[in-house]
């Protein structure tokens, strides 16, 4: 089985540490424009430029876990291309991911002073330990805040509410019950309005669970691989 995390809004596959660590041949990737490469501006956009970096990889049992934007994309693509896919992991994510309009004036105002705004960034890694947090916030500065902005207006845009119901491919909610940005009851719709989805709340994480408690977030990942792999488990 490979696992595969897509990073959320203006991230980087580096913040994933934890993950690739500890599971055995898991990947996490750089969405084009973060740095390399040009940004794409809509998700359907993420999800095909997605699907031709899988297509000569040839990956066998593909479980796609994504963070905030990441999710979306992974969301998207289940609906997309249900056949490609054993699972998949949304971690603070939902089905449609509005931001509000004032924000993205107040990023774009912070454009022209992204020092500030790395300093404010800064700030949502206080629960991440030390190390990764540096590493993240080097990687905040190289994608810089167009990514950011180009990524929240992406999430903004993305609304698959209609289409949850048929969601088919079996699927893990998680979210940190401290999370402003993407709240618990994002995941409790997924699990509520299909037919195989699992909500699993983490005590004390915030937006960047997956980061601020890697242990618990791993081991529900974990469960849920056990569980895809053999669905008689419990």
């Amino acid at each position: 089985m490979k696992l595969l995390f897509i990073h959320g809004s203006g991230g980087c596959r580096e913040a994933w540490q934890h993950q690739t660590d500890y599971f055995e041949n898991s990947e996490a990737i750089n969405l084009p424009g973060h740095p390399d490469g040009n940004l794409i501006s809509t998700i359907t956009g993420y999800v095909e430029w997605f699907r031709k970096y899988l297509e000569d990889r040839l990956y066998d049992n593909l479980v796609l876990a994504g963070h905030s934007l990441g999710g979306a994309i992974a969301l998207q693509y289940a609906l997309d291309y249900p056949d490609d896919l054993a699972g998949l992991v949304m971690i603070g994510s939902g089905a449609r991911l509005r931001v509000h309009p004032e924000f993205i004036a107040m990023l774009e105002q912070a454009a022209d002073d992204p020092d500030e705004w790395n300093k404010g960034m800064g700030t949502a890694y206080a629960l991440i330990n030390p190390e990764l947090a540096e590493i993240i916030k080097k990687r905040d500065k190289e994608n810089t805040i167009a990514a950011f902005i180009n990524d929240l207006k992406a999430c903004d845009r993305f609304d698959v509410m209609d289409r949850i119901p048929s969601l088919q491919v079996p699927a893990l909610a998680i979210c940190g019950d401290l999370d402003l940005m993407t709240p618990p009851k994002y995941s409790q719709f997924l699990a509520e309005n299909t037919p195989n989805t699992e909500a699993v709340l983490v005590k004390g994480g915030t937006h960047f669970v997956f980061a601020e408690k890697p242990k618990e977030v791993n081991e529900a990942i974990e469960r849920f691989l056990q569980k895809i792999h053999n669905p008689g488990s419990r």
